[in-house]
């Protein structure tokens, strides 16, 4: 196992977390409703796009990090996570750019395609606005090498931030086609 990379301060990381977590659930809420007129000389959902490449790459991500700590490769496995963060992060402004840009987008499909869509869609968008917090915790009780903690936090966190991965990217191959 790693030593820990910062000093354990519970109350303050707790405090720092929650209100992160709102502030960006808060955010994507309210920046969901308004919609910016620029005349841009790109195609916005170049965004979607973006958002969809970042997905696929944080998806990889997690199931390289799990399988480095499986393999007790912890150092890597910090690295790979880490990366997995940024790259979410990356995601959030993407994802905020792309629907201040652009109108919502109606899915076409019909039958059990619209269905399974749905499905998809719902799931994703409410475990992509829980799961914020349970990454950062995560994330804190590595850092400060709190290894029983961080597990069983990760096995909680990790499936659901891979499942929130992989179905945008399916949200974003069931929805293009119908992008204006």
């Amino acid at each position: 196992m790693l030593p820990a990379s910062i000093q354990k301060n519970d109350k303050r990381a707790s405090l720092l977390i929650i209100l992160f977590s709102i502030i960006v659930f808060v955010a994507v809420v309210f920046l969901s409703k308004i919609k910016l007129e620029l005349d841009l000389p790109f195609n916005v959902h170049l965004f979607a796009q973006v958002n969809a490449a970042i997905n696929t790459a944080v998806s990889f991500l997690l199931l390289v990090g799990l399988l480095a700590v499986k393999r007790g490769r912890y150092a890597l496995h910090k690295k790979v996570m880490m990366t997995s963060m940024v790259l979410s992060l990356l995601f959030l402004v993407s994802y905020i750019c792309h629907h201040l840009l652009s109108d919502s987008t109606v899915f076409g499909g019909e039958g059990t395609i619209r269905y399974v869509y749905y499905f998809i869609l719902i799931t994703h968008i409410i475990l992509a606005a829980i799961i914020l917090p349970f990454i950062l915790f995560t994330s804190y009780r590595a850092l400060v090498a709190e290894w029983p903690a961080h597990k069983k936090l990760a096995r909680i966190t990790w499936p659901i931030w891979f499942y929130v991965s992989v179905t945008g990217v399916i949200v974003y191959l069931l929805i293009s086609p119908y992008y204006a």
